[in-house]
């Protein structure tokens, strides 16, 4: 069984832009948004494409699968969504500290939100040392979920400066 461990952050400066090693674009949409389980589909950079379930959970570990389909597969699941599409550029970065650390620059209605999450193998990882350019902690507030976001894509919380 997959697991998910994941913190989001909002951010407070741009520091974190000399750690980043590669960048992506994903445009993503949901299937199901059921308060049990959320089913996704992602394409990324066109050239890859994935269809994920994952159970609510409360904290910040959830069970989470994740498979490849065909990008022509996810093009016409899109069609098929529930709310809105969620376009976003995925900047992985060198981490500052333990876990794998990303940051999601969003696109299109979102323009101006930008989210840091980090996410962890294990939950015995998950001590955290942050830098000066990481903001208020928003793990768990569904407004900074994807699929939050989906479901309401004229809106969202503001970012602070």
């Amino acid at each position: 069984m997959g697991r998910e461990i994941e913190r989001k952050f909002l951010l407070r400066g741009d520091g974190w832009r000399t750690l980043v090693t590669r960048t992506t674009l994903l445009r993503q949409a949901y299937l199901s948004t059921d308060p049990r389980r959320e089913v996704r589909v992602r394409i990324t950079d066109d050239t890859e494409a994935f269809l994920t379930v994952k159970a609510k959970q409360a904290g910040p570990a959830r069970a989470e699968f994740e498979y490849a389909i065909p990008v022509e597969d996810a093009q016409e699941l899109l069609t098929h969504r529930t709310g809105g599409l969620v376009e976003k550029h995925r900047h992985h970065l060198a981490p500052p500290a333990a876990g794998h650390w990303i940051i999601d620059q969003y696109t299109g209605t979102h323009t101006g939100l930008i989210v840091l999450e980090i996410e962890w193998e294990q939950a015995e990882d998950t001590s955290l040392v942050l830098p000066p350019w990481v903001g208020t902690d928003v793990t768990g507030n569904p407004a900074y979920s994807n699929a939050t976001l989906a479901a309401t894509p004229a809106q969202h919380p503001a970012q602070p400066d």
